[in-house]
């Protein structure tokens, strides 16, 4: 596991081979094969990994916030191995260690009056949401270690007609720094706040 998480570092998941890993690990494939089935069972075992390293959070009484422990909790686990991210959204694989996160939000969305379909649904909602957040931070974050130069999009919203945009136009100057803010904790409870049933 070690071995497959340097190579991944360095590399990326995509170039994960059990050959590339047999060398890395100073092994053969063929013994490789005897403790891991294949490649999918290899990233399904890292995953299950980071998972149990994960530290779980005491979850409070109130429905919505055990949602938001959670969802905070998936987000902070992924932030710091943001390549699994690219695994979960292209091959859909789950490890069990995981689960438990997905149980308290579709529970903490049924303890708040919503049916098990719409529980899924909400779910989905802060999947999405989290996932997205981590790529776009990650990727822009990838661009600016790789350039010198300050992003296409940073500079043009400095010289936007007034006329035609007038918003963007006056934020032009502050748009690197307040789209560069963490948002996400902010974000994530006006969406769960909007997912789920209101208060009567």
């Amino acid at each position: 596991m070690a071995a497959a998480g340097r190579l991944i570092d360095r590399d990326g998941w995509q170039k994960l081979t059990m050959r590339r890993l047999a060398a890395e690990a100073g092994t053969s494939p063929t013994t490789l094969y005897h403790h891991i089935r294949d490649k999918e069972d290899l990233l399904t075992r890292l995953l299950d990994d980071h998972a149990d390293s994960t530290p779980r959070p005491d979850l409070p009484r109130d429905p919505r916030e055990r949602i938001a422990a959670a969802a905070t909790a998936i987000h902070d686990s992924l932030a710091t191995w943001p390549w699994i991210v690219e695994i979960l959204t292209a091959d859909d694989l789950t490890g069990d260690s995981a689960l438990w996160m997905v149980e308290t939000i579709v529970a903490g969305a049924v303890d708040c009056g919503c049916t098990p379909e719409q529980a899924v649904h909400v779910y989905r909602g802060i999947w999405y949401y989290t996932v997205g957040e981590i790529v776009v931070r990650t990727n822009a974050a990838r661009r600016r270690a790789e350039s010198e130069r300050p992003a296409h999009r940073d500079t043009r919203f400095r010289s936007l007609d007034p006329a035609e945009l007038p918003h963007l136009a006056a934020l032009g100057e502050r748009w690197p720094e307040l789209t560069a803010r963490d948002t996400y904790a902010s974000g994530l409870r006006a969406l769960i706040d909007g997912l789920l049933p209101h208060h009567p």
